[in-house]
């Protein structure tokens, strides 16, 4: 049986795959797991092209099409049963009433993963080594918007739901082929970026708002305060940052062996992390 700690890292899938015989293999997925919060960006293949794309004003009508297929989410991974299950709090595509659960095995190194409650199969592959340090957060910045910043050896992602709420059980695709230019970049105003930390600079490389690639996240932790700043962008295309509160924070569980501490050691680790001297 696969356990919790086992998943810890990068994943990315090579296949899904249904009983009808359909398949997938060319969609870019990738998976990563914190202590027990999670984030996942899944980009279909042959995106046009946002060379001159600067930000969220730019978007055209052939660019907000192929986000509109995106997927992506944010939220807690946790055995369910036999099962495990990613209870999804931030959602790129709008909620489901099914729950997302599946069985999990190991197969010659691919983690094998059986749908609970829709019939398919993935196969993932590790593509990052489970190394400290590793910490993920759950928080929430001034307006209410919910966002993850999760971190495992120099494997980083970071999420930001948008401002608007989606219909539970509708369709994204449909929404912005109905909405206006405005309303329709509203509904796209979605970020789940992936990158990796480089001396110091936390670069993206994959982002759900493309014009976010080869950005510097930036962040910035008081541990003071509990709070997190990140380098944004507005829609207009003006440099930002955007102040987060941390309302949930994990960390290597080895940090957490003294009862009553979890929390000072633990913004305490989590500081050391981000400034690179853990």
């Amino acid at each position: 049986m696969v356990e919790l700690n086992e998943t810890l890292g990068l994943w990315e899938r090579s296949l899904i795959a249904w009983p009808d015989g359909q398949q997938d293999t060319t969609t870019f997925v990738a998976w990563l797991q914190g202590p027990s919060l999670f984030a996942d960006l899944r980009q279909p293949a042959n995106p046009p092209s946002f060379d001159d794309v600067t930000c969220l004003n730019d978007l055209q009508c052939h660019h907000l099409e192929w986000l509109a297929r995106q997927e992506g989410f944010a939220g807690r991974f946790a055995r369910a049963g036999d099962a495990f299950e990613w209870h999804r709090m931030i959602d790129y595509q709008c909620a489901s009433d099914t729950a997302d659960a599946g069985y999990l095995s190991f197969s010659d190194g691919i983690l094998v993963e059986r749908g609970r409650d829709i019939p398919y199969i993935e196969h993932w592959h590790q593509t990052s080594q489970r190394i400290p340090p590793y910490f993920a957060a759950r928080m929430r910045d001034q307006n209410g918007l919910e966002g993850f910043l999760v971190r495992v050896g120099d494997i980083f992602m970071y999420v930001r739901n948008r401002a608007v709420t989606l219909p539970r059980g509708g369709s994204l695709a449909q929404l912005v082929s109905d909405g206006s230019p405005q309303e329709t970049r509203s509904l796209l105003d979605c970020e789940i970026s992936l990158g990796r930390v480089r001396e110091g600079s936390w670069l993206i490389g994959r982002s759900s708002l493309p014009f976010r690639v080869n950005a510097d996240l930036a962040p910035k932790f008081s541990g003071d305060d509990a709070n997190i700043a990140i380098a944004d962008i507005t829609a207009a295309g003006e440099a930002s940052v955007r102040n987060w509160k941390i309302v949930d924070l994990e960390v290597d569980p080895q940090k957490q062996n003294s009862p009553g501490k979890e929390h000072d050691e633990g913004a305490l680790f989590f500081f050391q992390s981000m400034t690179g001297r853990a």
